[in-house]
């Protein structure tokens, strides 16, 4: 994870503004398989969405994330861009907001944990489509700078 972090805080047009802890949780999707960790970044960026997006497949790519294996399989990274300010689009290769991100309690206690009354573009307050989900054993692990991690979704 903090390689991921490196390489997009590196980039000459991303900055790197605030960042969760890091979580651990059950995985979703498949189900027999290790937890999943996430944290969320918030970015300053000039970069136009779907240029972020090639460059965050470009990190996966670097850190040796493989497509190849099952949706929402096991992996080595997956880096997922949730939102763009307020935008929303639905492309071929971007979908903004994600279109699961209001379904998935470990994406939306961290965003909580950095913008307490965050908005979900085209859906409405993040707090309230967590309460709906329940936080689903979601933990906090550690402050992101002093984890050492592989894995993350």
């Amino acid at each position: 994870m903090n390689l991921a972090l490196s390489f997009l805080d590196e980039h000459s047009e991303i900055s790197i503004l605030r960042r969760s802890r890091i979580y651990r949780s059950p995985p979703w999707g498949v189900t027999g398989q290790p937890d999943f960790v996430n944290a969320v970044l918030e970015l300053g960026t000039s970069l136009r969405p779907d240029e972020l997006l090639k460059i965050m497949l470009d990190v996966e790519i670097q850190l040796g994330r493989d497509k190849s294996g099952q949706r929402w399989g096991p992996r080595r990274i997956d880096l997922d861009l949730l939102t763009y300010q307020d935008l929303v689009m639905n492309s071929k290769q971007l979908e903004l907001p994600h279109p699961r991100m209001h379904l998935r309690a470990f994406v939306l206690v961290p965003i909580l944990e950095l913008e307490p009354g965050f908005l979900i573009p085209g859906i409405g307050e993040a707090r309230r489509e967590l309460e709906k989900l329940g936080r689903q054993e979601v933990e906090s692990v550690r402050p992101i700078e002093n984890a050492k991690m592989e894995t993350t979704t």
